[in-house]
């Protein structure tokens, strides 16, 4: 699962945007077109409020997000093709996911195109999360977003891990990344566990050499843990981002959600972030949900973000969010 850190400090998480996104692709409610094509997607929206103290408040009612995403399978290769808008992202409807997969039958897939980073625990598209915000990347941004490349994965039961070589991690543009190796090339890898039911264990490495959109080198570690028991879940990360000038520091959180039916659901979530010689806050967040049918949720949050260093001593949002699935 990914999220999309990569904006200005604030915006991360108090951005007053609309309607957010899906989870990943397989989680999508895939309307199968005939045996080789599919189609899948959502469309989200909410009523997102924010009070800063010292005073200044803002607020926000708009669509989010929309995702329409076609695949064509005819193995061993298959593609993935998505059109994605957002009112605030750099531009209205681009081009989102566009890769071509080899399976080679052996656990072992190769992908070439444009996709989503391997790394962070929260999810790019907000219907596959369990809150309304991110728990971090305000000042740090160590999650990154989407770039093009080449992968290699491996999986079975037990194991899982991969590396992929891009134009680069991260760039100005969550949406994309900056479409050339020579300047600024990216590296990411990762390893994951998968041998004890219920349990997941993630950890990842990504890496930007100096040049092109940065001034400087930058090198992230990820990690993060999820445990599934009965309608409870529990889930711990910690990204630790090093770009030089300053912008060294880390980010963290804990979450724990609890269904209390096959309709009703809740998260409590505990975040935060630190940055060396800079700001930091902890953020504390509950965000309840409610599935009115297979296709249509809602959820509420409710976050008190208190900063250590920064413009404002503190934040309170409050959302709420719908979105469709199909």
């Amino acid at each position: 699962t990914h999220s999309n850190n990569t904006q200005t400090p604030m915006i991360k998480n108090l951005k007053l945007a609309g309607l957010a996104a899906l989870a990943a692709i397989p989680a999508f409610a895939e309307v199968k077109l005939n045996e080789n094509f599919s189609t899948s997607g959502y469309i989200a929206g909410s009523y997102r409020y924010t009070d800063f103290d010292p005073s200044d408040s803002a607020d926000k009612f708009d669509i989010d997000a929309a995702k329409l995403l076609f695949n064509a399978s005819y193995k061993p290769v298959s593609a993935t093709l998505s059109f994605y808008y957002a009112p605030n992202a750099p531009e209205d409807v681009t081009v989102l996911d566009a890769f071509v997969t080899y399976d080679t039958g052996t656990g072992v897939t190769i992908t070439g195109g444009k996709f989503l980073s391997y790394l962070g625990y929260e999810a790019f598209d907000i219907p596959a999360m369990s809150q309304i915000s991110y728990a971090n990347g305000d000042f740090l941004a160590p999650i990154p977003g989407y770039h093009d490349g080449v992968k290699v994965d491996y999986s079975d039961e037990t194991f899982g891990a991969g590396v992929a070589v891009l134009d680069s991690v991260s760039s100005p543009n969550y949406l994309r990344g900056d479409g050339e190796l020579k300047d600024n090339a990216g590296f990411e890898g990762y390893l994951t566990y998968k041998g004890v039911k219920d349990l997941t264990l993630w950890a990842g490495v990504a890496y930007d050499t100096e040049g092109n959109h940065m001034a400087h080198s930058k090198v992230t570690y990820d990690f993060w843990a999820s445990y599934v028991m009965g309608p409870s879940t529990f889930a711990g990360e910690i990204a630790y981002s090093d770009a030089g000038f300053g912008a060294k520091g880390y980010n963290w959180l804990a979450l724990y959600s609890y269904a209390f039916s096959e309709q009703v659901s809740s998260a409590f979530r505990l975040s935060g972030e630190e940055v060396k010689d800079g700001p930091g806050y902890v953020k504390y967040t509950i965000a309840p949900a409610y599935k009115l049918t297979d296709h249509l949720s809602v959820r509420a949050e409710i976050s008190y973000q208190d900063y250590s260093s920064y413009v404002y001593d503190s934040a309170l949002f409050f959302g709420i969010q719908s979105y469709f699935t199909f």
